[in-house]
């Protein structure tokens, strides 16, 4: 019993110890803790003083600069504010300095208009005793005066206008043949072509003079063979490995060129190989001339021909007029006939068509009497052209017949164009190299000309002086004496432009 009291007790007293033990050790944790919460709360605060302060330092210089900023504006502005005022005060005083001015004009002005309303009111009094008086001197009032003054004037007046209008005449006159001469220029320029001519006679080059015996063969039957199927005559002289064929009909001398040149060079001559081969030239001609009649039509530009008229119009080519080659001459004619019917508003397909056929009746030759122009309009009428290229073709002479339609004295002026041109035929030549001549030889029988030069076909004459005889006023009226003697001496068509040229050099050498 006792020993369980004494457990118990020793018990107790141990809980006592224990539980002293653990609140002194409580007590030591708590108060442990709060040091170190104290140490933290030290330390953050600490820290919150120093941000504090560097939030509170940046906040004042930033608030420094706006500040800065704002002030540096506000002095900008207070400077312009000062600016705009001084330039207001100066606009004011040069506002103020221009109303004065005007007000001092205003009053210059008024003085001006009270000194001119008096002189205006002296000047009526003085024109109304102006009036008085003429009226008085000439016995005439002033209505009647006038009257009279105006019938004068009216009579001046209608002579002036009768003068002007024949001025007007003659310049309207004039411009319409200038306009005239140059349309039918630009007609030649652009249908300018190289003329062939012909002659009655061809050459047929040989190998050698051998071939000369060949061809007239055993008692000339090759030479007779060939002559009876062409129609040609042979001529074998002594001319140097050639022979000459002579002939009207270039068509036929033609045919006998070719097959001439073929037999050479086959070497087989004979009269039945003569005849072989005649007749395939022929057949190779006429092929040759149907090209050349579909060629002619085509360049210009001329469709639905007849095949006989395309075939005359093929046997041009192997004829001339005067040296110029009838086919060409006709094309020529041709492209002459459509730029001048379209310049004045004709019927350019008459025109055209009219000017390739003007010369067909040159195509047939003797085979027909009569002008070919006449000639030429009866096969077009009787291959179907139409009765406006029919009379256009007959009236291209006017001797045979006069023209009635402008398409027919177009192909008329269009002929005579392609004609006369320089070069174009050999008479037109010669008289146009003679023209030419005679502009230098008039040019050089001046004194002080060193020589002379006509130029763009005789339209001008360019003069060169010599600048040592002649001066500047001197070749002006050297130009003006040589157009007098033009004028006095040559015939020409157009004008003939005088330029003189006078030149001097100046030349030293560097040593």
């Amino acid at each position: 019993m006792d020993s369980t009291i004494l457990i118990l007790l020793s018990g107790l007293v141990m809980l006592l110890v224990g539980a002293l033990v653990g609140y002194f050790v409580r007590q030591y944790l708590v108060s442990t803790d709060q040091k170190l919460a104290q140490i933290s709360a030290e330390k953050l605060m600490a820290e919150a003083n120093a941000k504090k302060n560097e939030l509170l330092l940046n906040a004042k210089d930033e608030a420094l600069v706006v500040r800065q900023a704002a002030e540096a504006e506000h002095r900008e502005r207070r400077s312009d504010l000062q600016r705009q005022e001084r330039r207001l005060q100066q606009k004011d005083e040069n506002l103020e300095r221009r109303v004065e001015s005007v007000e001092r004009r205003e009053k210059s002005i008024t003085n001006k208009e009270k000194e001119l309303e008096a002189l205006r009111s002296e000047i009526e009094e003085v024109k109304v005793q102006q009036f008085r008086e003429l009226e008085r001197v000439s016995g005439l009032t002033r209505e009647v005066a006038k009257s009279e003054i105006l019938r004068m004037v009216e009579e001046e007046v209608k002579v002036d206008v009768a003068r002007r209008v024949r001025e007007l005449e003659n310049q309207a006159r004039e411009e319409a043949e200038r306009k005239a001469r140059g349309i039918i220029t630009i007609a030649v320029q652009r249908c300018a072509t190289d003329q062939v001519a012909e002659t009655t006679v061809s050459v047929v080059p040989l190998p050698n003079d051998e071939m000369k015996g060949r061809i007239i063969g055993r008692e000339g039957r090759n030479i007779r063979a060939l002559e009876s199927a062409t129609g040609v005559d042979l001529i074998i002289d002594d001319t140097p490995d050639a022979v000459t064929l002579s002939g009207f009909d270039p068509v036929r001398r033609e045919i006998a060129r070719l097959a001439l040149g073929k037999l050479v060079l086959d070497g087989r001559i004979h009269p039945a190989r003569i005849e072989e081969v005649v007749q395939a030239t022929k057949l190779e001609v006429e092929a040759a001339i149907k090209e050349s009649g579909e060629e002619a039509a085509l360049e210009a530009n001329v469709h639905g021909l007849h095949p006989e008229v395309i075939k005359l119009l093929g046997r041009m080519k192997y004829r001339t007029s005067y040296g110029q080659n009838i086919r060409l001459h006709s094309i020529e004619v041709a492209h002459i006939a459509q730029i001048l019917a379209s310049e004045i508003g004709a019927d350019v397909n008459v025109a055209r068509r009219a000017g390739l056929l003007h010369d067909l009746g040159k195509a047939v030759g003797h085979e027909f009497e009569g002008p070919h122009a006449l000639i030429g309009a009866d096969l077009a009428k009787r291959y179907g052209e139409s009765p406006k290229v029919v009379h256009a073709i007959a009236a291209h002479h006017a001797d045979e017949t006069e023209p009635q339609t402008l398409e027919a004295v177009i192909v008329q002026a269009s002929d005579a164009i392609s004609g006369a041109r320089p070069g174009a035929r050999r008479d037109s030549l010669e008289h146009y190299i003679k023209r030419l001549e005679a502009l230098e030889s008039v040019a050089n029988s001046f004194e002080g000309v060193e020589k002379s030069f006509a130029i763009q076909a005789g339209r001008e004459v360019r003069i060169i002086v010599k600048p040592e005889e002649i001066d500047d006023l001197g070749a002006v009226r050297l130009a003006r004496d040589i157009v007098k003697r033009i004028e006095e001496t040559l015939q020409y068509p157009g004008q003939v432009k005088v330029t003189v040229v006078r030149e001097t050099r100046a030349v030293d050498y560097a040593k």
